[in-house]
């Protein structure tokens, strides 16, 4: 294991946290391993690793990422990660409101609906 790999899964962890990487890790196969490598290293143990910008504002920029380029399927994922990275709803609906001006309004609509559903599912009263 390269250094990076494992400051990769430390941060990985400490923003998905353990329960969602042990999932991922189980469901691993060598078809898939490599992939799995790559991004541990790289989104992981080179971006989320950097202490540049805080974890809350990557968690703000990945959301908007994620529903400005209409990649929905881990906005739930991110949006639990906030939990863990000091992002409040009013941040991640911040993220979604510049997506609405940048990236467009149905976009934004299907972020917040997302995030309204995986903060209901989190307990949080928004």
């Amino acid at each position: 294991m390269s250094t990076r790999y494992e400051d990769g899964m430390k941060v990985r962890r400490s923003v998905l946290g353990d329960a969602h990487v042990d999932r991922a890790e189980a469901s691993k196969s060598a078809f898939d391993e490599p992939f799995q490598s790559m991004i541990t290293e790289g989104a992981w143990g080179t971006l989320w690793a950097d202490d540049t910008i805080a974890k809350r504002e990557r968690s703000m920029l990945t959301l908007a990422l994620l529903a400005a380029t209409g990649n929905f399927e881990e906005i739930p994922m991110h949006v639990r990660a906030t939990a863990n990275t000091g992002a409040s709803p009013q941040d991640v609906l911040q993220a979604f409101m510049h997506v609405a001006v940048y990236a467009g309004v149905p976009k934004a609509n299907h972020a917040i609906k997302l995030a309204k559903q995986t903060y209901a599912e989190m307990g949080v009263t928004l």
